[in-house]
């Protein structure tokens, strides 16, 4: 049993933090690295009394924490058991957006502008050429839970008459091509796994130092000028990243080949939707 491999120790009274604290985050633990999938029965409070020598009280708080965060079930008669994983799939490579993506494959996403307005930082200046920036922070958010935290950088001179408005529930590079005709479509992509800071664990509902997904980038217009520097934080628990790959030099499949049109049609009418 998943109990027996835990030290007993791993939650004492000899520790600084709180007894209900060290107790969730051991079953936050095993939930993301596997050692508790989903559907499988966690002990019960008696079980998690007795091997850490703690209140029922203090169980209950740590049981709690993990329902209000989703990753637990709980109900009468049957105990609590581990809920399904909720995963989001993203594919870095193509140019559609989190929330394209994600619609066309889960419904939809919700986007709340947090910030709006001109802005200075000098990775988004050398990257688009310019100083004179609009600074746009946004919140994801799917099936009533927040996924990511978007920055994103523009120019002044392109965008600087982007209301919150426009943007609350839309796609920004929609936006950018039927308000500006600027459709972006290309662009350069980096992948890194970060630590969330405090205020964006505060943004997106999670304890500072939560592993975070960071896709960053610069996009570019038909023409290849740079439109738009951003970073995106994505929860490590909700999102996958996907990536397709191939031996050098060969081609894709026919059924490869089917399968490409058929997405391309799904992000059309997405698009399409978008700017009706």
């Amino acid at each position: 049993m998943w109990i027996d491999a835990v030290p007993a120790g791993a939650v004492s009274a000899e520790n600084s933090s709180p007894l209900h604290s060290q107790l969730s985050a051991v079953l936050r633990a095993s939930i993301a690295d596997g050692s508790l999938p989903p559907g499988s029965q966690l002990p019960t409070e008696a079980e998690l009394q007795k091997k850490f020598g703690i209140s029922r009280s203090v169980v209950r708080q740590a049981m709690a924490s993990l329902t209000a965060d989703g990753l637990i079930q709980r109900g009468r008669g049957r105990g609590s058991v581990v809920a399904p994983h909720h995963e989001h799939h993203r594919q870095v490579q193509r140019m559609p957006g989190l929330s394209a993506q994600i619609s066309m494959s889960a419904g939809p996403v919700s986007t709340e502008v947090l910030s709006i307005g001109p802005g200075t930082d000098a990775r988004a200046a050398a990257a688009l050429g310019t100083s004179d920036l609009l600074a746009l922070r946004r919140r994801r958010s799917a099936e009533g839970e927040a996924i990511a935290l978007i920055q994103t950088w523009l120019p002044l001179s392109l965008a600087g008459d982007l209301t919150a408005d426009e943007l609350t529930d839309a796609s920004l590079h929609a936006t950018l091509a039927s308000k500006f005709d600027v459709p972006v479509t290309a662009g350069r992509r980096q992948i890194r796994a970060v630590p969330a800071s405090e205020q964006l664990a505060g943004e997106l509902t999670l304890p500072p130092g939560a592993p975070l997904l960071l896709l960053e980038g610069t996009s570019l217009d038909d023409r290849g000028n740079a439109v738009e520097f951003f970073s995106t934080w994505h929860r490590a628990d909700r999102v996958v990243f996907d990536l397709d790959a191939r031996a050098e030099g060969s081609s894709p499949s026919n059924a490869e080949l089917r399968e490409r049109v058929r997405e391309l049609a799904q992000e059309l009418q997405s698009l399409t939707e978008q700017l009706a």
